[in-house]
């Protein structure tokens, strides 16, 4: 009882990740638009704004890992098939578990390296003193400003973490779809084909 409600959870949590980065998917492009449509008018007014740009590199940064994300739960990641489709049924199906399988190793590991360079641990042993810190550690992360936005960079640097995490709840959630310990879910909010995954 206890693994069957733990495998519910990663599947909801998986469904309810979905739901979010469908929203900021939707969001940010439209952002994304109004920022280059703006840029466009006031560079041929003559009156261009200077941070514009640096904004839409962000909000594509943001959109490609965010959508990265949800590619992983819907299976749209690619795949190389030229051994898979000459192997048999039973075969074929342990290979995606295995690729499955890597996503989520992957994605722990992620998680482990965006810990030790985000660094909250030290963080907190500084009494939250980006500069103690910076001086202890070499770690500039919490001292950085953008250039034109001047915005912390560790903020902007979120999409990382925030990327392995949910990417790694999307590979657990397949996994378990893979392995028949959970029925597939219907994915709500994007409407795909059979011929629209690859893997």
């Amino acid at each position: 009882m206890p693994a069957f409600s733990a495998r519910g959870i990663v599947v909801r949590a998986s469904s309810l990740l979905l739901a979010f980065e469908r929203i900021a998917l939707m969001g940010l492009m439209y952002l994304l638009t109004a920022l280059i449509l703006v840029n466009v008018v006031t560079r041929y007014s003559h009156f261009p704004i200077y941070w514009i740009d640096e904004s839409a590199v962000y909000c594509v940064v943001w959109l490609t890992f965010i959508g990265a994300s949800a590619m992983t739960r819907l299976r749209l990641d690619f795949a190389v098939t030229m051994m898979t489709e000459r192997l048999s049924a039973r075969h074929r199906k342990l290979a995606k578990i295995i690729a499955t399988g890597m996503v989520v190793v992957f994605g722990v590991a992620l998680v482990i390296t965006c810990f030790l360079w985000m660094d909250p641990i030290g963080l907190a042993r500084a009494g939250f003193d980006a500069r103690k810190l910076a001086a202890e550690t070499f770690n500039f992360l919490y001292t950085e400003r953008t250039q034109t936005l001047n915005w912390p960079t560790w903020v902007l640097y979120l999409t990382l973490p925030i990327f392995a995490v949910s990417m790694t709840i999307h590979g657990l959630a397949n996994l378990l779809e893979d392995l028949e310990l959970v029925p597939r879910t219907p994915l709500k909010g994007f409407q795909l084909s059979e011929l629209d995954g690859v893997n």
